[in-house]
């Protein structure tokens, strides 16, 4: 669905967080350039810490000029987007006006596959930048109410948690430190399987108990996609207003390599203890008192208690996108 008509000078701010696997200067360079190309005032902007992404987009949101379009471009991994995202809605992001470009430089790049397919960034920039009413699409986000957080690409607990566990701690393990994308991550799942163990948990979706039991995973969001290659929520539509749910329980009935190629295809709602639904308000817990392991946009979060409750925040972020796919 097109949302507006765009008739007015383009702008261009480039959040890039030098922190991420693959954000170096001459990617940085390349994006500019194909800004630039488009008739774009182009301005550069490095991360310093964790949470400037989001001052960067909430002050370029603020910003009094009211003859231009300003296009957000946020290179970085899931977590800078989520950043910049935060930012683009605390500064009251308007889809007349302002709209969210994800180019992928981290290490799952789960939400630019979800936005743009397998289709290359480059491709994908021009497209968005040549035609910027043709691609604006405002999607739903989440907001978890215990922290007050906003999630963009979507959440994770048990087993999806302990691979960005396993993922940090490969920093201190020798030679798989420098790997980076997808191969990082699947060190970090081996790592994460060495120890995992289900835990006994509990996933209600808008009242109603989806699952109780012993869990291997529970995942919630919008995005079909984590970890770049695993199709774990097949059904979501980013922006129809609900949040989609897929709980994994330990009476899976295959063994993980199989279970893993079925997500790769989305093709594991038919296995035995997998539960599927969509809904706007959904409570992850676990239930034997300890704390549950928790992570949302590719970042694990510190002391989340027992619960985690989401609630979905319909079209609420104007992002530059591909969803006729």
């Amino acid at each position: 669905m097109k949302d507006v008509r765009i008739e007015k000078r383009l702008k261009c701010l480039v959040i890039a967080n030098p922190a991420a696997g693959q954000a170096d200067r001459s990617l940085v360079d390349d994006v500019a350039k194909i800004c630039a190309a488009h008739g774009a005032e182009v301005r550069i902007a490095w991360t310093a810490r964790p949470g400037h992404a989001v001052r960067l987009a909430c002050d370029a949101v603020r910003s009094p000029a009211r003859d231009s379009f300003q296009v957000v471009v946020s290179v970085g991994g899931d977590g800078t987007t989520r950043e910049v995202a935060c930012g683009l809605v605390v500064g009251g992001a308007s889809a007349a006006r302002h709209a969210l470009l994800v180019v992928p430089a981290g290490t799952g790049n789960s939400t630019y596959r979800g936005l743009w397919g397998d289709r290359p960034w480059q491709e994908a920039a021009e497209l968005a930048l040549a035609d910027p009413a043709g691609w604006v699409h405002r999607l739903d986000l989440a907001r978890v109410a215990e922290s007050k957080r906003l999630v963009v690409l979507g959440a994770g607990a048990g087993l999806t948690a302990k691979v960005i566990e396993g993922t940090r701690d490969l920093a201190t393990s020798g030679t798989d430190a420098e790997l980076t994308g997808p191969a990082r991550l699947q060190a970090g799942l081996q790592r994460a399987l060495a120890g995992f163990r289900p835990y006994p948990g509990r996933v209600t979706v808008d009242g109603t108990v989806l699952h109780e039991g012993p869990t291997l995973f529970a995942n919630v969001g919008g995005g079909r996609y984590r970890a770049w290659h695993y199709q774990v929520l097949p059904r979501s539509v980013p922006d129809d207003g609900l949040l989609d749910v897929c709980v994994v329980g330990a009476g899976v009935g295959v063994e993980f390599a199989e279970l893993q190629a079925r997500l790769r295809e989305g093709a594991h709602l038919d296995l035995p203890d997998v539960f599927y639904r969509s809904g706007r308000r959904v409570v992850i817990e676990r239930t034997d008192g300890e704390p549950l392991c928790f992570e949302h946009d590719g970042d694990l979060v510190p002391d989340p208690g027992q619960r985690a409750t989401l609630e979905v925040r319909p079209r609420l972020l104007p992002v530059l996108c591909d969803l006729g796919r």
